[in-house]
């Protein structure tokens, strides 16, 4: 891993995109400070997980199905599986428009 300040790495960029593909995650600093990370996926669902990790919107659903699911209100293991079955053959019946 490399630390670089960021008007470093605005000069060099393709230096520091070729350096994280090939080295690992460059840490870009503004004075001092650590204020992004350039990182090359490993591939197109890691690039998936990356975003969804850092996105508000996700982790305010992933911490209400959270909550949910310690209230009680959450599905077992099998009736979560059944559900989804159940919609999947209900798209799967559907008569494309």
């Amino acid at each position: 891993m490399k630390v670089a300040p960021v008007a470093e790495v605005k000069a060099h960029l393709g230096v520091y995109l070729e350096e994280c593909e090939t080295k690992g995650p460059v840490v870009i600093t503004r004075e001092g400070k650590a204020v992004a990370v350039l990182l090359a996926p490993l591939d197109d669902d890691d690039l998936e997980r990356l975003l969804l990790s850092r996105s508000p919107r996700f982790q305010a659903l992933l911490d209400k199905s959270r909550r949910s699911i310690r209230s009680g209100r959450g599905l077992s293991r099998s009736e979560f599986w059944k559900a989804a079955g159940q919609r999947r053959q209900r798209s799967a019946n559907r008569i494309p428009a």
